[in-house]
């Protein structure tokens, strides 16, 4: 057999072996995350609360608890979270909120959250009503192509 051939092959075997313990690892990770659902669903809470400030930030700039800190493994801690800082009740508390629904959480406004322990799930208005999500900045690609659209008379994609 050529070179060639041998470190081809030694590839492929590496490349099929990286799958598989992807696949397993992968496997592992959901089962997981389907029972740290069930335990949020389990938990929930609704809850009225005013919100005072919201931002991304990294988890120990955000001023959670010690006990959040040590809990969460130390290469997530460099990565930057959602945080919602509420007043809830008498008492001003920091809390995580779900990337999902970050963005529809209002600022100074009296919402009811569901809430479970520090992670908050879903936001509606005072009234029950869902908050309207805020219309996103459009980006530099993306208003270069609305106006080359517009030049050429086309029609341009939302």
């Amino acid at each position: 057999m050529s070179t060639f051939t041998i470190v081809v092959l030694c590839i492929l075997v590496v490349l099929i072996i990286a799958v598989i313990a992807l696949y397993f690892l992968g496997k592992n990770m959901q089962k997981k995350q389907a029972a740290q659902q069930e335990q949020i669903e389990a938990m929930k809470q609704t809850v009225s609360m005013l919100i005072i400030d919201k931002k991304r930030m990294k988890l120990k700039d955000a001023g959670l608890p010690q006990m959040v800190i040590d809990q969460t493994p130390k290469f997530l801690r460099g990565s930057k979270l959602p945080v919602v800082k509420a007043k809830v009740g008498p008492q001003i508390m920091t809390l995580i909120s779900d990337e999902k629904i970050f963005d529809s959480i209002p600022v100074k406004k009296e919402v009811k959250a569901v809430v479970s322990g520090i992670y908050i799930t879903d936001v509606k208005g005072l009234h029950g009503r869902h908050v309207p999500v805020e219309a996103k900045k459009k980006g530099f690609f993306r208003r270069a192509i609305e106006k080359a659209q517009e030049k050429a008379g086309a029609t341009p994609i939302k």
